[in-house]
């Protein structure tokens, strides 16, 4: 088959859960004998074609601007993908799902991976929130066949549109223990003495609310607090962020990492902390778990769908309770039989392999 992929901004090494996502998936696709194109985004892919692990990534202009680049990039990627002529076009996420009504009366079989609810980020304002539900609207009435990566986020489909979606999870990689102690040393941090977070400089990763707890469990100096990501689109949060941060003793803000710097800072943290108010499923989270590390996270129903004990969840915006979280988590490391026990499920639920094998079956029935 020939896999034409919408609705990101490229891979690999760019922030952002949908394109983890995509980075992982399809180089297994290619690898099982189909062709795989990538329609990227080029002002962060870079403007010439690329191959990536046996996928091309063929980038094209857009607006770098937040409310208008999925859209545009995905209604003149329509147009490149129809020379492309494939079996499947793939479209990930609801905000490029609003296209996917003209995608069909251009001909495509299209595949819609409905990675959550969008329109319940705070950085939206009312009118992107209607663009976001119509959006989600068209793509799963629309579309021939959808994939969500969540239970509670099928069932939210099956509710309003009646449409029967399959469930195929993000994924992880079980990773290999590095070792090395050079983004440690760089970032002034000590194997097991730092809490850790992972994810974009938006409102509703409440690193706010983190820092805030941070500040206040009362760790001392033995503690420090490391939060690796940044923002796509500098704006007055990302700011504000940023001098929150630097205002706050024993908070570290690495900026965007990935490979082994990232791998390092999750192999040897003492806690992961996940005080969101919105995700689809978290690969960072994932991610944690994958290493054995003992996790606290917010108690939304994204999270919930990786299975905790009830213990390590918090209700987001509870700086007070988070607080304590973080007061008893740092106080009583995980056990290695919980450790195991955890590994054993990551492994089993979320590898790559098995959601690759999934993601295929559903471009097969539309053959």
């Amino acid at each position: 088959m020939k896999i034409v992929v919408l609705g990101l901004r490229g891979f690999p090494n760019i922030q952002g859960g949908v394109e983890t996502h995509c980075e992982k998936l399809y180089p297994l696709i290619a690898a099982a004998g189909h062709e795989v194109i990538v329609i990227a985004r080029s002002p962060y892919a870079g403007e010439k074609p690329y191959e990536y692990n046996g996928v091309k990534i063929l980038p094209i202009s857009c607006p770098r601007q937040k409310f208008l680049e999925a859209f545009a990039h995905t209604f003149f990627g329509l147009f490149t993908a129809k020379k492309l002529n494939p079996d499947i076009l793939h479209i990930h996420a609801v905000g490029p799902a609003i296209m996917i009504p003209l995608a069909r009366l251009m001909g495509f079989k299209v595949v819609l991976t409905h990675h959550g609810p969008d329109y319940e980020r705070k950085k939206w304002n009312k009118f992107a929130k209607f663009i976001l539900k119509t959006g989600e609207c068209f793509g799963c009435r629309a579309a021939n066949a959808v994939i969500c990566i969540a239970p509670n986020i099928a069932a939210d489909v099956k509710r309003k549109y009646g449409v029967d979606a399959t469930v195929v999870p993000n994924g992880v990689a079980m990773p290999q223990i590095l070792g090395t102690g050079e983004a440690l040393n760089k970032y002034g941090l000590r194997k097991g003495k730092y809490l850790l977070s992972v994810g974009r400089f938006v409102p509703e990763k409440g690193f706010h609310d983190l820092i805030e707890a941070f500040s206040g469990a009362g760790l001392g100096n033995d503690w420090k607090l490391a939060i690796a990501g940044d923002a796509d689109h500098q704006d007055a949060y990302s700011r504000d962020l940023k001098e929150k941060a630097q205002a706050s003793a024993g908070v570290v803000l690495t900026g965007f990492l990935t490979g082994a710097p990232l791998a390092e800072l999750y192999e040897n943290a003492g806690l992961f902390v996940l005080p969101s108010y919105y995700e689809g499923l978290p690969i960072a989270l994932l991610e944690a778990l994958s290493y054995g590390l003992s996790c606290i996270v917010s108690g939304i129903p994204a999270n919930r769908n990786v299975k905790m004990e009830d213990s390590r969840f918090f209700k987001p915006g509870d700086i007070a309770g988070l607080a304590a979280k973080i007061r008893e988590f740092t106080a009583f490391p995980l056990s290695e039989a919980a450790r195991r026990e955890q590994l054993a499920m990551i492994s089993a639920e979320y590898a790559w392999p098995k959601i690759a094998a999934q993601t295929l079956e559903v471009y097969r029935s539309l053959r």
